[in-house]
């Protein structure tokens, strides 16, 4: 006859215990979430000093003074006093100097070599600092799944910066050009800002944690991060238009605001001597300048619009993540006003491009934000 049996035990076998299954997320490898964002940090920081280094380069004239492109051999300077004379005769052989520098002195071309040799080490130096940490991490096996591909885009980018950047100098040694072909510095330039802003955005995923994310997304404002992947976008493109206008020295011209010498529209502004009409929208200061001006209205514009529609988010980090917007979008169209008024005085024309990193950053932290909002506290006063 069977036993009777308390209603409150255990009827699997003896030993055996049943614990809770924890879920896929809580259970999968998470890799150095920490360490690989410190180390994208690292990279992110000398980005942005490649971009400074690189917008002084060609405001101190300086991008063509190293006419090969050595990846390897070239991290080495001019050793000696004939290295030195050699570096400067193939100087002297382009129309940069011919045409513009006739008569530098081998003093004269130092400063400008080291400028250049400078932003190439740089370059080299971020490389460097990403394969080494890539394959630190992959050798520990402590990369987050999923994201070997994603640091290895990174990686692949920088590389393909590193052409561009050859692949824009080329153009300013032969052909008559004493400056680098304008569109290929926009090309070189917004490279740069698209590796910046997937470092940046990598950095604020790995911010938090896989958990948290999926949550928040769940929470997500999609009209917001509509508006502000279009803001995004705009920015993006006057970050274009910022380029044309340095590599021609547009930024010098007409230094009145808010006219162009006492007119809404510059004379000439299709004018560009043997050249097709088209080429004035990349070759004619007065119109480069005049596009970039009123693009910048626009943006500054719409992005009062995306700001309005910021400050009615249900979350207090996101609406303080528009307010950053919006008060360095204002700050930062004084400063360009600021550069126009002093013909690109280089210290106000790098504090401008660099004003443009940190609005392309807030404006992405903000998007992040809206995609991922940070819940708040009604108890702590957060909401």
């Amino acid at each position: 006859m069977a036993t009777k049996r308390n209603i409150f035990e255990e009827v699997a076998s003896p030993g055996a215990v049943v614990r809770p299954q924890a879920g896929v997320i809580a259970t999968e490898r998470i890799g150095a979430r920490r360490g690989v964002r410190l180390w994208l940090v690292a990279l992110f920081l000398l980005v942005v000093a490649m971009i400074a280094v690189g917008g002084l380069t060609r405001l101190t004239d300086s991008g063509l003074s190293i006419t090969e492109w050595r990846p390897v051999t070239g991290a080495l300077p001019p050793m000696s006093d004939a290295d030195w004379q050699a570096a400067f005769d193939k100087y002297r052989a382009i129309p940069e100097y011919q045409l513009q520098n006739k008569g530098m002195t081998l003093e004269a071309f130092k400063s400008i070599y080291w400028w250049e040799w400078g932003h190439r080490q740089l370059g080299r130096t971020i490389g460097t600092v990403w394969l080494v940490g890539f394959a630190g991490f992959l050798i520990a096996r402590k990369i987050p799944p999923a994201w070997s591909g994603r640091l290895l885009l990174v990686g692949a980018l920088g590389g393909l910066q590193g052409a561009i950047g050859w692949w824009m100098v080329s153009s300013g040694l032969g052909g008559g050009r004493v400056d680098v072909a304008s569109y290929r510095l926009a090309v070189h330039l917004g490279l740069a800002f698209v590796i910046l802003g997937l470092l940046a955005w990598y950095i604020f995923d790995l911010g938090r944690s896989q958990v948290s994310l999926l949550q928040a997304r769940r929470a997500g404002e999609q009209r917001l991060f509509g508006l502000s992947t279009g803001l995004m976008h705009f920015a993006f493109l006057q970050i274009l238009l910022g380029a044309l206008v340095a590599g021609i020295d547009a930024g010098r011209a007409f230094p009145t605001w808010p006219l162009m010498n006492g007119a809404f529209f510059p004379a000439d502004a299709f004018y560009v001597p043997g050249r097709p009409v088209w080429a004035a929208f990349f070759e004619n200061p007065g119109l480069v300048q005049f596009i970039h001006r009123m693009s910048g209205y626009l943006l500054f514009a719409f992005g009062i619009v995306v700001w309005l529609r910021g400050r009615q988010s249900a979350h207090g980090a996101t609406r303080a993540a528009f307010h950053a917007v919006m008060g360095m979008m204002v700050l930062q169209v004084a400063i360009g006003i600021a550069t126009v008024l002093t013909a690109a005085s280089p210290h106000v024309a790098i504090t401008h491009q660099l004003g443009a990193v940190l609005l392309w950053v807030l404006i992405l932290r903000a998007r992040h934000l809206s995609r991922y909002p940070i819940a708040g506290s009604v108890r702590k006063g957060t909401q």
